[in-house]
């Protein structure tokens, strides 16, 4: 089953989530040091399945690949691929992909006692505080993002 492009707006495309796949990539046991490199590091042994890594809810997991800046300040860029989990509950300060008036955005939830506010994170674009009047519902929660260099 190939994947399939769900949504597309302004701000985020939204794909579906091919999991019964599996493919095995090569990795390094310890982790890569960030600091001075080891010479004991020399070889590879083991391998991941990014399915199995990335994707705890397979049935409610989604990809979207991000366009613009309004996260950028979150280390989230246009071009990005997000994993999105609908499943997981969401609580304030969460990065959540939200559907507002129509179009989805991604924003980093902040919930008061009687409001919602959808935060970015770059200072050339404002909160929204969500109201009554808004056709609004947090689509899902941002648990990963995939970066291309």
């Amino acid at each position: 089953m190939p994947v399939l492009k769900l949504h597309s707006s302004s701000a985020l495309d939204i794909y579906s989530a091919l999991t019964e796949t599996e493919l095995e990539i090569p990795t390094i046991q310890g982790g890569i040091s960030a600091g001075f490199p080891s010479p004991a590091m020399d070889f590879i042994d083991l391998s991941i399945d990014l399915n199995k890594h990335l994707v705890k809810h397979p049935s409610s997991t989604f990809y979207g690949r991000v366009k613009g800046q309004s996260m950028r300040d979150e280390g989230i860029n246009d071009g990005d691929l997000l994993v999105i989990d609908k499943s997981i509950e969401p609580i304030d300060g969460k990065i959540a992909v939200c559907y507002i008036d129509g179009e989805f955005t991604i924003k980093r939830i902040k919930f008061d006692k009687d409001s919602c506010w959808l935060i970015p994170a770059n200072e050339n674009y404002k909160p929204i505080k969500v109201s009554s009047e808004n056709d609004f519902m947090i689509w899902g929660i941002v648990t990963h993002v995939i970066k291309s260099f």
